[in-house]
């Protein structure tokens, strides 16, 4: 049994209503569960938010809403843990029982069903995983990152690689921000998700922008509808 678990909680200073904000005509939501539905992959698919609207919304989309979030999980400073916990738990309680469960961040409107059904592969295949998740390569080595002083002034963040050619470096990789699939029982203890234990499913990185800012909710647009017409040009 699989199960998929969209955060969406009602707040968000930075960008308000960022959840169902309207990106590219349609609420930013619609993309995540559009792409679980795609996928194939869940037996039920669930969001998890605090907000009566946002709740609607879901539903009419397609997810699921079991339950409302409380308050003391709808907050700055809660943890994705802590969400997909409480979202297992209360499940459970109702007598519903997962063995993956995949979290799918509600603000990822480049999503692939591809890449989720990859993830769960991975997770099937590779029994000693606890989970599987979207990551993405730096645009820039990481090793010659700059950094600013008290006094505004420059310098290097990594000074051994300072004079180092940037195809000496080996390559690194970020955390994409799209999906977080995992065991079950992984979830519940609470493992930590960025160790040995987890998986990467890679994605390209036209395919990957936070949306956190105005200025990032700029870029995505951008992007997206150069995504749209590149995939229109061959079709």
């Amino acid at each position: 049994m699989k199960l998929a678990i969209i955060p969406a909680r009602g707040g968000s200073k930075r960008i308000p209503r960022k959840n169902i904000k309207l990106f590219h005509g349609q609420p930013l939501l619609a993309y995540s569960i559009a792409a679980a539905k795609a996928s194939g992959e869940f037996d039920r698919i669930i969001v998890s938010t605090d907000d009566t609207e946002i709740a609607l919304l879901a539903e009419k989309l397609g997810a699921e809403v079991p339950f409302i979030r409380p308050a003391h999980l709808s907050g700055d400073h809660t943890s994705t843990i802590d969400v997909i916990q409480h979202a297992i738990q209360t499940l459970q309680d109702q007598g519903h029982f997962f063995d993956f469960v995949c979290c799918i961040y509600a603000t990822a409107p480049f999503l692939r069903a591809s890449f989720l059904s990859q993830g769960v592969q991975f997770l099937i295949n590779c029994p000693s995983a606890s989970y599987a998740f979207s990551v993405t390569t730096f645009a820039f080595p990481v090793q010659r990152a700059i950094c600013l002083d008290a006094s505004g002034r420059v310098g290097a963040l990594y000074p051994e690689f300072r004079n180092t050619r940037s195809q000496d470096l080996p390559e690194a990789l970020h955390d994409a921000g799209q999906f977080y699939w995992g065991r079950c029982d992984a979830w519940l203890r609470g493992d930590v998700i960025f160790s040995a234990c987890s998986l990467p499913v890679r994605l390209p990185r036209h395919l990957v922008q936070d949306i956190d800012t105005p200025e990032d909710w700029l870029m995505a647009e951008h992007m997206f509808a150069a995504v749209l017409a590149n995939e229109a040009a061959q079709s």
